[in-house]
């Protein structure tokens, strides 16, 4: 089992920035894929960004494409979501998620296997 924890969520004003932390623990593997989803309110969970294990190869929803960055430090076992130009329509739960098992690039939520509690992004206009 892997146990993520996210952290840096909040309240910004459009234009903001912020920095989401996603730490794993457990039985950890530099392997692993790690990637970001989101959830409005009312909405389904949307895929956000996804990168690589070795953080080669990232993938972005077009929505966030230009404005987000995801990395990863393994030696700390963390991944992180810096969001630049933030809108109001960017306000969400996000969610870190690891793939162990699925497809090398997948981006849907089914591909991902372990999921963490969420963090509450607010984006006030």
């Amino acid at each position: 089992q892997v146990q993520l924890e996210e952290s840096g969520g909040g309240l910004v004003q459009s234009g903001g920035s912020l920095r989401l932390s996603c730490a794993a623990s457990g039985r950890t593997g530099v392997t692993f894929a790690m990637g970001w989803f989101r959830q409005a309110p009312g909405k389904e969970r949307e895929f956000v960004a996804r990168i690589s294990w070795n953080g080669r190869n990232t993938y972005y929803a077009d929505s966030v494409k230009g404005r987000f960055t995801i990395s990863r430090d393994n030696a700390k076992n963390t991944q992180y979501l810096q969001m630049d130009s933030l809108k109001p329509e960017d306000t969400a739960v996000y969610y870190c998620a690891v793939a162990e098992f699925g497809p090398p690039a997948g981006i849907a939520a089914r591909d991902f296997d372990y999921w963490g509690q969420g963090t509450q992004v607010t984006v006030s206009s």
